[in-house]
């Protein structure tokens, strides 16, 4: 009994490179289409690694505005308390003090990409001024800016807040 077993293993393989359509032909083919579909594989992972990131940056960028947005009052109220009469001599060192704060604080925006919006006798253009009155002023041309009541302030390219102004008409 012990004769009569056959070794199917050496015919199981030859068996398997003997069939039709596995020659170097069809192997070529076949790698061609494993190396075409490593490449597009590769082209996916590498675009989707690059919206992530764009993903990534502009929330980085949003938040950052977010937080931005929210200090742009304080430095509107110590501009108020700055132009606002020192009265004695002993509010000096206090008005010293509130000037610091606020050349550090406008350091620090200056710092992360924030620019003030020029307004003040400029043409009124509504992508980055808010007109909140209008006035007839002699000597200036319609449109202009006379007067700014807050400040306007870009991050990079993007308008943060638009400055709020008093825009002459004829």
């Amino acid at each position: 009994m012990e004769d009569e077993r056959i070794d199917t293993t050496t015919t199981e393989s030859s068996a398997a490179t003997d069939q039709p359509g596995d020659g170097p032909d069809t192997l070529r083919k076949e790698r061609d289409d494993l190396y075409d579909r490593l490449l597009r594989k590769t082209a996916e992972f590498d675009n989707y690694r690059k919206r992530i990131e764009r993903e990534r940056q502009q929330l980085a960028e949003s938040a950052a505005a977010d937080l931005i947005k929210d200090l742009l009052p304080l430095v509107d109220d110590m501009e108020r308390a700055l132009k606002a009469d020192g009265g004695s001599e002993a509010a000096a060192p206090i008005r010293k003090g509130v000037e610091l704060i606020h050349k550090q604080l406008l350091d620090t925006l200056r710092k992360r990409g924030v620019t003030p919006v020029d307004a003040l006798n400029t043409d009124f253009d509504p992508h980055f001024h808010m007109a909140v009155a209008y006035e007839p002023a002699e000597g200036r041309r319609e449109g202009e800016v006379v007067e700014e009541f807050s400040r306007g302030y870009m991050l990079g390219d993007r308008l943060l807040r638009p400055a709020m102004v008093k825009v002459a008409k004829g």
